[in-house]
């Protein structure tokens, strides 16, 4: 008996061992090809920043392995982040034998939708947030301060940027979650829409620069996208016990 509830644990594990390698070797050869620009890929992370210094200010490297580590860095984040259709579809591969066909057709599209709206999240920062976050950070500057960003430093904020407006793109896939499961309806969800606006610049204050722009521009693409999460539920397949909720 109880060799015949572990010949299926072995099984599992080796089939998650074998995607997680197929996952780490998509990575790693990305990271390889890559590596090449790595200085290339770091100018364009840095030229939103780069185009509001002053004539006579530029980026430092305030460690000594700084001009090479950072660069590695930012090249083994883009390499993670351009595998993502893999890692999810090995994911989909492992989790999809023990799903009902109702899950697999909700899930396949979940996964695909979070996708993209993580990556449109990355773009919407880099060309909408940083050219005036970083026109109005540089010219806050006290008199007599030269702004001399550390590489580093900057990768750092930059990446949580990223991830930070990644993740509130979530909101419509998090909204139809929350409906889709009836832990929540359209009708009770709009009648929180002053809580979730309120939440929004919360979060927009918490996981942006201390500075009005950057804010407003997390917190109102937060509630439009929980705006858009709804209207996307409608098209929702009904169960059998619910009735349609007029928007």
């Amino acid at each position: 008996m109880d060799n015949d509830l572990q010949q299926p644990l072995i099984t599992h594990l080796t089939e998650l061992r074998d995607r997680l390698l197929k996952a780490v070797l998509a990575i790693l050869l990305l990271a390889v090809a890559l590596f090449p620009f790595a200085n290339d890929l770091y100018l364009l992370v840095s030229e939103p920043l780069l185009k509001h210094l002053p004539a006579a200010s530029s980026m430092i490297a305030t460690e000594v392995a700084s001009p090479f580590l950072t660069p590695f860095k930012l090249t083994l984040t883009t390499a993670i982040l351009l595998a993502m259709p893999v890692l999810l579809f090995q994911i989909w591969a492992f989790v999809a034998p023990g799903l009902y066909q109702h899950e697999k057709r909700l899930l396949f599209p979940l996964m695909f939708t979070s996708t993209a709206l993580f990556f449109l999240g990355i773009l919407f920062a880099y060309f909408a947030v940083f050219p005036l976050m970083f026109g109005f950070l540089t010219q806050a500057a006290p008199a007599g301060v030269a702004v001399m960003t550390d590489i580093s430093h900057y990768l750092d904020f930059v990446l949580k940027l990223f991830f930070a407006f990644g993740l509130a793109f979530q909101v419509p896939v998090l909204t139809i979650l929350l409906i889709k499961s009836g832990i929540s309806s359209r009708q009770s969800l709009r009648q929180k829409r002053p809580y979730v606006i309120v939440g929004a610049f919360v979060i927009g204050m918490l996981l942006t620069p201390p500075d009005v722009i950057s804010q407003t521009l997390l917190a109102v693409p937060v509630w439009l996208l929980f705006e858009l999460g709804i209207m996307a539920s409608r098209f929702l397949p009904q169960k059998p016990n619910q009735t349609p909720v007029s928007s």
